[in-house]
């Protein structure tokens, strides 16, 4: 048939016909044209392997003719139909058979498809490789013909056991041995399992702390598997801050001390575990504390512990209160799955202004506790600095908020309204990287968020603005009760870390505590992301407008920042 198959290349027709016939037990006849020779070659060889299927087991090319016009005639013959007489599980133990999901018995009186028994061993083989035994073998045994009818025996030879050895770590990496064995959930003296293996490849993609520099290699000896990991430590712990000593306006003859400072520990004495802290003031009044610590795989579990602590001073108006505890679990190499409770409270710095309000006002003091759950979808080429993949999130929380009293207001502010009700929270955002050239690609990014509650307050809405949300405005600038904000931003890649970008990020907005009602906002602008020997130094021109601020070159703003790493 190969040489038929030649021959037909030497024809330049544009349409190739092929007229087939099949005869023999079962006959079909038809006629397909192709837009090259190869195809129609091919689907001479999908005929045999569908007629196999059914049972025919010699089905074979008869004839095969080629006119001179190009057009193929094919006769196909199928020569006897075989049909199972009995498929023996052999010693296939049963516990094998439940994990495969198979069932031999279903093979009786049906056609004899050899691509149904492959199905069969390789879901035998799948299971044996993930159940310590990764040189199982099987085949068919004690076959027997009668008549048209074939019956066999399924021969099955497990092979040694293994067992995982202690994970190697090759590279420069600080990381303990045995944890990392836990994080990749391949633990000494555990039976071996191939998709286990193949699940740890997936999971170093999501761990920022550490690089792999080469191809994971496994060597069996001894009945044991060494899975071997060239990793380093990569250089993202940080530590950078800047301090202003500026005159006092506000106090005659004092200093004003601003600044701002962030430290980020990544993988500490080689467990896993991460902290971070932030402290940012930048003005007299205003300031705020970030603390974050995490400890994975509590006494040896699947189970993260995060601790969190944020503290906001707007000024003089409020001072905000934000604890959260977390136990997360990675569900798979790209799913991240966890609950939390959170504690929230809010309290009046000054009263004195407020002594001859009628109604209580959009900001007072409050207790929230809630509950929830979050859940991390991440498929990116690399956690740290991504150029291809989606990265998503989804934060769900409900529990009661309780307004309490403050004794510089007037108590009668508080009689017509429920001081404990129920509230609600969800946020969700998905950031998705896509890369068109080497030195080309785009980062579109879409957020939204609301809240809701009988009793919203000013100060535990949603807060937008600055570097990491709504650029062209100050940080914290938009308190919102609902939020939608799109971001696309393409980049030109000048060296593998390095970035040249322009962005437009457009919003909208719904306070429904102050008059402001809905606003629209947008930014446009450029800048740099440039990573050098010592760290990475970002730097973004913005223009923004919005209700409360006319686009203007007076009204730009310049966030940059550069950021050490060791």
């Amino acid at each position: 048939m190969s040489g038929f198959f030649l021959a037909e290349l030497a024809f330049g027709n544009a349409d190739f016909k092929l007229t087939y016939i099949i005869t023999g037990e079962t006959e079909r006849r038809g006629e397909e044209v192709f837009a090259d020779t190869l195809s129609r070659h091919q689907f001479v060889r999908e005929l045999l392997f569908i007629l196999q299927g059914e049972g025919y087991l010699f089905a074979h090319v008869a004839e095969l003719y080629i006119t001179e016009q190009g057009d193929q005639n094919v006769k196909i013959q199928t020569g006897k139909r075989f049909e199972w007489l009995s498929l023996n599980k052999g010693n296939l133990e049963e516990w094998l058979i439940l994990k495969s999901g198979i069932d031999p018995q279903k093979f009786q009186r049906i056609p004899v498809d050899y691509t149904a028994v492959k199905r069969i061993f390789d879901a035998v083989l799948k299971v044996s490789e993930n159940q310590g035994y990764p040189f199982a073998s099987i085949h068919l045994d004690s076959i027997r013909l009668t008549g048209q009818q074939i019956g066999a025996a399924i021969a099955y030879n497990a092979g040694p056991r293994i067992t995982f050895d202690t994970l190697r770590v090759t590279g420069n990496s600080l990381t303990r041995p045995i944890f990392f064995a836990r994080l990749m959930d391949l633990l000494p003296g555990e039976p071996f399992s191939q998709a286990k293996v193949d699940r740890s490849f997936g999971l170093l993609k999501n761990i920022p702390y550490l690089q792999l520099v080469g191809e994971p290699k496994l060597s069996f000896q001894n009945e044991e598997a060494t899975v071997y990991f060239p990793i380093n430590d990569r250089r993202i712990n940080s530590l950078d801050g800047i301090i202003g000593i500026l005159p006092n306006e506000v106090e005659g003859n004092k200093l004003l001390v601003t600044g701002q400072f962030d430290i980020a520990l990544y993988n500490v004495s080689g467990k896993g575990r991460n902290y971070l802290a932030s402290w940012q003031r930048l003005s007299q009044y205003s300031q705020n504390l970030r603390l974050t610590a995490v400890e994975p795989m509590v006494l040896g579990s699947g189970l993260d512990v995060k601790a969190s602590f944020f503290l906001l001073k707007e000024d003089t108006t409020f001072l905000n209160r934000d604890f959260k505890l977390d136990v997360g679990y990675r569900v798979s190499p790209s799913t991240y799955l966890s609950f939390f409770t959170r504690r929230q409270t809010g309290d009046l710095l000054s009263t004195s202004q407020l002594a001859e309000v009628e109604v209580l006002p959009d900001v007072a003091d409050f207790r929230f506790t809630n509950y929830g759950m979050s859940l991390e979808f991440n498929t990116v080429d690399d956690v740290f600095f991504p150029k291809r993949g989606i990265l998503s999130s989804f934060t769900f929380g409900l529990g009661n908020k309780r307004i309490v009293q403050n004794t510089g207001l007037a108590p009668r502010l508080y009689e017509d309204i429920d001081r404990e009700t129920f509230q609600y929270y969800l946020q969700g955002g998905i950031t998705y990287h896509h890369l068109w050239r080497p030195q080309l690609g785009t980062m579109v990014n879409l957020q939204a968020g609301q809240t809701a509650n009988p009793n919203l307050l000013l100060n535990d809405l949603f807060r937008l603005g600055g570097l990491k949300s709504i650029r062209g405005f100050n940080e914290n600038y938009f308190f919102a009760s609902q939020y939608a904000y799109l971001t696309v931003e393409p980049r030109f890649y000048f060296d593998t870390s390095s970035y040249f970008l322009i962005f437009v990020d457009a919003a909208g907005i719904n306070n429904q505590v102050t008059e402001l009602g809905r606003d629209f906002p947008f930014s446009f602008g450029g800048g740099f992301s440039m990573q050098t020997k010592g760290g990475i130094f970002n730097f973004v021109y913005a223009l923004g407008s919005s209700e409360t601020q006319p686009l203007g070159f007076n009204y730009s703003r310049i966030h940059f920042g550069y950021t050490g790493r060791f």
